[in-house]
């Protein structure tokens, strides 16, 4: 369900672009972009001790409102770039919302209890979906999903979409008969990484997420950013 509490966080307006921009991380700080549809990208900066809470928070679906320079935006937490070595965070981009405007979004499933077919049975838990594309306003969307695997009892209990707790406000896009999770019968390590490596008859293609184009990449030294693009982008373009 969405939080009830109104998310906030500072910012301030960022000049520094480019290589330099290594800078503003050595002081604490989180380079980060906000952009959307009709909306010039802007460059700010966090503190990144501030956006680590907020994200643990909010994560990449709930509202959170960024202040900058005397104005409040409503955003979601689009994706965030991290060191592939250190898995420091690197970089965040925000898109800014419309709250009379509906938006797609991918919600987290999080899995929760335990399940007696598993621990008294040694049945094995398959977790067949790991997020849902849920459709609504952007003040209505969970940051996440509680899905109890204590109700898989035996080797036929499964978790359908359908038994998962939405709120009204919220559209859910996968089918409801559609299976979360289910509990297979024990097999041997053979039996497991055949099947591993067997590709599932019937898996669901992949989604788009919330419609964006990134407006800002980080451009060499001397170099100005990426401008706003006239409409909504249909998908998510590679990062540079």
């Amino acid at each position: 369900m969405p939080t009830s509490e109104k998310i906030q966080l500072q910012a301030e307006p960022r000049t520094i672009i480019g290589r330099k921009v290594k800078t503003v991380r050595k002081n604490g700080l989180l380079p980060a972009v906000i952009y959307g549809h009709g909306f010039e990208a802007l460059n700010i900066q966090i503190s990144l001790k501030d956006f680590e809470k907020i994200y643990t928070k909010a994560g990449e679906s709930t509202l959170v409102y960024l202040n900058v320079g005397g104005e409040t935006y409503p955003t979601i937490i689009h994706e965030v770039s991290r060191d592939p070595r250190s898995d420091k965070l690197q970089h965040a981009d925000f898109y800014k919302v419309r709250l009379d405007e509906k938006i797609k979004a991918d919600i987290q499933l999080n899995f929760i209890g335990e399940s007696p077919a598993v621990k008294g049975m040694a049945g094995i838990l398959v977790k067949n979906i790991s997020q849902l594309e849920v459709e609504g306003f952007p003040q209505d969307l969970p940051n996440k999903v509680d899905v109890d695997i204590s109700k898989l009892v035996d080797f036929k209990s499964q978790i359908l979409v359908k038994d998962l707790q939405f709120s009204p406000k919220v559209a859910v896009k996968a089918k409801p008969e559609e299976i979360v999770c289910l509990i297979q019968e024990p097999i041997s390590e053979e039996e497991l990484k055949a099947q591993l490596e067997t590709p599932a008859a019937g898996a669901p293609e992949e989604v788009e997420v919330i419609k964006k184009e990134k407006l800002e990449t980080e451009p060499a030294e001397g170099e100005t950013p990426a401008p706003a693009a006239p409409a909504q982008p249909e998908k998510k373009p590679e990062k540079k």
